[in-house]
């Protein structure tokens, strides 16, 4: 899996999340996933969460650390699990910075004492399994109680760093422990 942190400030209307996008941002094709600090606005035509839609419910922040993964192949149900994985893994890394297990993941979002630290997705197109997670930079800002990276003392470019090494690690790990069993009859 190939993944690169984007110097270019950018900002995440939802538009992003599609085949592609990461290929064209980054120059990674296939497995990849990029990350990038900017602000967060999603429209509403770009919504993929159905309860968020039927909610109303507004996704922003002013600023945030976003990644986008793209998985091609994978089905709904594939990339709703590594979603999971990349979360779970976003709240072991934090909670070993911190030194201490403060952060807890409710489903695919992240918390700090009830205050929201981070948004993700999940969806697919014809061709690719998507995934976008967006980490409150501060929390100030967003619709909800929120808490931000910098109030935990975490520096969001070291951590956005630090999250797509671990995934990419763990996307690999499990290729290469499918690779080392036997199948049964």
């Amino acid at each position: 899996m190939k993944v690169r942190f984007l110097d270019e400030r950018i900002a995440y209307t939802g538009a992003q999340l599609r085949s592609g996008w990461v290929a064209e941002a980054s120059g990674l094709s296939g497995e990849a996933a990029v990350c990038f600090l900017g602000p967060c606005e999603v429209a509403r035509e770009h919504m993929v969460d159905l309860v968020d839609l039927k909610a109303g419910a507004r996704i922003s922040s002013p600023e945030m650390l976003h990644l986008i993964v793209e998985h091609p192949g994978l089905d709904l149900s594939h990339i709703t699990t590594r979603q999971r994985l990349l979360m779970a893994v976003a709240g072991e890394l934090l909670n070993a910075q911190l030194g201490e297990p403060l952060i807890n993941r409710d489903g695919d979002d992240l918390y700090l004492r009830g205050l929201k630290l981070s948004v993700s997705v999940a969806t697919v197109s014809p061709s690719s399994g998507l995934i976008h997670s967006g980490f409150n930079v501060k929390g100030a800002g967003a619709p909800v109680p929120a808490v931000g990276l910098e109030e935990l003392g975490v520096r969001p470019r070291e951590f956005g760093e630090s999250l797509l090494a671990a995934y990419a690690r763990e996307v690999e790990g499990m290729s290469y422990a499918a690779s080392q069993v036997k199948r049964v009859q």
